[in-house]
């Protein structure tokens, strides 16, 4: 009875994800938020171009822009988190706090 408790006790430690590597941010999120990041860029530049004079026009363009600037921000956070873990000095504290800046702003 003791041993299928301590094997109970130990499948389920080892299966509960504390040894995964979920929270490390894989290439498919770097690439995407970088496509993301021009596909902005470009509708900001090409909306520019043939934009109207008026309100609603100024408020799509900083939406577009700012868009830009969040997923730019994310591309450049997650490969700086991928290259920290690589070379085993991660500094989450910094790129957590230059988003709390960038969000208040």
């Amino acid at each position: 009875m003791k041993k299928f408790v301590l094997y109970t006790l130990l499948t389920s430690f080892l299966f509960s994800g504390f040894f995964s590597d979920e929270t490390r941010p894989s290439e498919k999120e770097v690439i995407e938020s970088q496509r993301i990041c021009q596909l902005f860029k470009k509708k900001a530049e090409d909306y520019k171009k043939k934009m109207r004079d008026d309100l609603l026009a100024k408020v799509t363009l900083a939406s577009y822009e700012e868009r830009a600037n969040l997923f730019c921000n994310k591309a450049k956070e997650l490969e700086a988190a991928r290259e920290g873990e690589e070379s085993g000095s991660p500094d989450e504290n910094q790129s957590s706090s230059a988003t709390d800046t960038n969000r208040t702003k």
